[in-house]
């Protein structure tokens, strides 16, 4: 009986590793982007926990169905979009409208493959240097937090340092950790008290309003941002292993989780990118028939993960000044130098991208419309120009 469950135990793990640090590497910046476009804490929490409810079951569905261990995850890029828009005409039911949007946009692409090609039109090296320019000021918290708070922020990047080259997989979780305990002195020291019932799990479901603000500002920026950053390397990552995911069921099993999850505050899920590697790598399994199992395992542990959804939104609400964006900053320092290589591979597309880049991390907002929106269109036109002239 031992001999026969071995075998599985290394998968399982994998998949729960996977699940462990893909949630707590970034579930602060989905907390900081949902808190940026309105959400209340109880309303960020919901969001959080709606999206692991659905990353989990689209993993269990996935994995199970086509045998391959397909791994789903938050846009943690979209997140980060969020967080740099801001509040839109219509405040947090436009945002949520906005995801709905996502949603049938996503939806579109699994069903209509013409759409996907358009989509996949968008040069890489704009849609990338959107993404940089988002990501920056973000990733500039940690830097410009050691003046606000050197005591609260310190431990967290030097643990983080520590480990990157210690443990890279486990850095940002370890730097959570280390906020974690910052949080937990201050609020000892402070004598805050909490609710017990602010803890417990629960969804808070908001009525969608539609807005032109919202539709440009957020739905088109973060749909874009999570084709380019998330499905479509999601893809190659896992056909770097030997599987071919089949685009449109995953498109479709995504877009439906993405239009369940977002009236509770969800603003999407997508194929996984770079975690897909630790439940598809040969370290999950040597067996590729049985790494399946790993992505069924990861779903699982989404499931389990969600619990804590609450607490950790009340642990960012108590967190002191700076702390928590130092926590999100290090979390995306890998995806920003991962966009800014994509942005300028090419000679001939380092113009555009960085005109693109520029107005993304200015955090330009004109008509009400956020800077991605007005960054990817002077790309796209900057781009069209030189080729014109050409």
């Amino acid at each position: 009986m031992t001999d026969s469950l071995a075998p599985l135990s290394r998968p399982i793990l994998a998949g729960a590793v996977t699940a462990l640090v893909g949630f707590t590497s970034s579930f602060a910046v989905v907390l900081t982007g949902l808190g940026a476009v309105g959400a209340t804490p109880a309303q960020a929490a919901s969001g959080l926990l709606a999206l692991s409810l659905m990353m989990g079951i689209s993993c269990i569905i996935l994995a199970w169905r086509y045998r391959m261990p397909i791994t789903v995850a938050w846009s943690t890029p979209g997140a980060a979009l969020l967080a740099a828009t801001g509040a839109v005409d219509g405040g947090w039911p436009a945002a949520t409208g906005a995801f709905l949007v996502v949603a049938a946009l996503t939806l579109l692409a699994g069903a209509w493959p013409g759409f996907g090609l358009l989509i996949a039109r968008i040069p890489a090296s704009i849609a990338q240097a959107m993404l940089a320019g988002i990501l920056l000021p973000l990733c500039l918290a940690p830097i410009t937090g050691i003046a606000v708070n050197p005591w609260g922020v310190l431990p967290v990047l030097l643990t983080w340092l520590v480990f990157v080259r210690l443990a890279p997989r486990w850095a940002v979780p370890l730097a959570f950790v280390a906020a974690a305990i910052v949080v937990g002195v201050e609020w000892i020291r402070s004598g805050s008290t909490v609710e017990a019932a602010t803890l417990l799990p629960r969804l808070e479901w908001t009525a969608p309003v539609f807005t032109v603000e919202a539709l440009v500002g957020i739905a088109l920026p973060l749909f874009v941002v999570t084709m380019a950053s998330q499905n479509v390397p999601g893809i190659a990552i896992m056909r770097s292993f030997g599987y071919e995911v089949p685009w449109r069921p995953a498109m479709l099993v995504t877009g439906i989780g993405t239009a369940l999850s977002a009236p509770a505050g969800g603003h999407g899920i997508n194929l996984a990118a770079i975690s897909a590697a630790l439940a598809a790598a040969p370290d999950a399994d040597p067996n590729p028939r049985r790494r399946w199992i790993a992505g069924a395992s990861t779903g699982a542990s989404y499931l389990v993960l969600g619990v804590f959804a609450a607490a950790l939104s009340a642990l960012v609400t108590l967190a002191p000044e700076a702390v928590i964006p130092a926590v999100a900053g290090v979390a995306l320092f890998a995806a920003l130098g991962s966009a800014v290589h994509q942005a300028v591979a090419e000679a001939g597309e380092r113009l555009p991208a960085v005109v693109t880049f520029l107005i993304a991390a200015s955090g330009l907002s004109f008509a009400g419309i956020s800077a991605a929106f007005w960054a990817l269109l002077a790309g796209l036109l900057m781009r069209w120009l030189l080729t014109v002239r050409r």
